[in-house]
């Protein structure tokens, strides 16, 4: 899989790019963290410079937002109980090969819209540093998928700024911003165009890998690249 315009990944390090375009929603999403974390920790034990590495967004649910902004699970997106199933047993078998075991059942997590907490993470990622946004990033992760907490819920995604450093109010102000959404929906177009179709995707040197794939084929996608 290749995905066009991939090459133009930034980050906060100095070695090989990589791009993640991901939903906090997605369950495959965390779980290609702890792939990630795993890649990262075998270039470290090589004395590899760390990976350049830069989160895009993905609105994983966005064919099922009706005008008002709602998700609707009246929607036919061709997903049975059949596909769930799937997803169950993939997302089991993935937290035992990657030892993720703070993550959730798959069953226990709150059904959410995660538009708001990528409007914020978006924000935070223009307005302070690459730190801080990675901090806030992986802490709506776990608060979704560790603890089973609301994020679409605007206290909740406060909170979940404030123990990072970033300011409440801004939050507020992040998820009430005209601007901010417009841009955020471009970004969502711009992964569409670019020929992601779900997430994760992992995009090094214009070359992609979607889904939550082991460390190794990481190496590879990021050192033949």
């Amino acid at each position: 899989m290749s995905v066009d315009d991939a090459t133009d990944a930034g980050g906060a390090s100095d070695g090989e790019p990589i791009a993640i375009y991901s939903d906090f929603v997605c369950p495959f999403c965390y779980l290609g963290r702890a792939s990630l974390d795993r890649y990262r920790a075998d270039r470290a034990d090589r004395d590899r410079a760390d990976l350049d590495v830069e989160w895009r967004f993905f609105d994983l649910r966005g064919h099922k937002r009706g005008p008002d902004g709602e998700i609707r699970d009246d929607v036919d997106d061709g997903k049975d109980e059949d596909y769930y199933d799937q997803v169950r047993e993939n997302v089991t078998r993935l937290k035992a090969e990657y030892d993720a075991d703070a993550m959730l059942d798959f069953d226990a997590v709150h059904d959410a819209d995660s538009w708001d907490a990528q409007q914020v993470a978006l924000y935070v990622k223009g307005a302070y540093d690459a730190e801080t946004f990675r901090a806030f990033y992986d802490a709506v992760l776990e608060a979704h998928w560790e603890e089973g907490r609301e994020i679409d819920d605007l206290d909740t995604l406060v909170d979940i700024a404030e123990t990072v450093g970033v300011d409440g109010g801004e939050v507020r102000d992040a998820v009430a911003d005209d601007a901010l959404a417009a841009e955020l929906e471009t970004q969502f177009e711009e992964a569409r165009r670019r020929g992601v179709t779900g997430v994760p995707t992992f995009v090094a040197d214009g070359h992609a890998a979607r889904g939550a794939v082991p460390p190794a084929h990481l190496r590879r996608l990021v050192e033949d690249a």
